[in-house]
């Protein structure tokens, strides 16, 4: 369901999830069940942002690394443009 983003098997799954005996997994589905809509849309696009999403966090990470050891133009020579 999550690899082939068909998001219009999550109403199945989350009844078989009902039905079994497992109350943590239950609880999460529950929490899904309550914003079934959005995550259904979530799950049905073609398109994601993986790639912009992984840029990001690697921009962050080095960000975070040199937290109060320099400014901005240092964080700039350190993230090129271009991967």
């Amino acid at each position: 369901m999550l690899t082939e983003r068909r998001g219009e098997h999550l109403p199945a799954w989350l009844n078989a999830v009902r039905q079994d005996d497992l109350p943590s997994l239950r609880s999460f589905a529950a929490g899904i069940d309550r914003d079934r809509d959005a995550v259904i849309a979530g799950l049905t696009p073609p398109r994601n942002s993986g790639v912009a999403e992984g840029h990001i966090n690697r921009i962050k990470m080095r960000k975070r690394r040199m937290f109060g050891r320099t400014g901005s133009r240092l964080l700039r020579k350190r993230v090129p443009l271009a991967p």
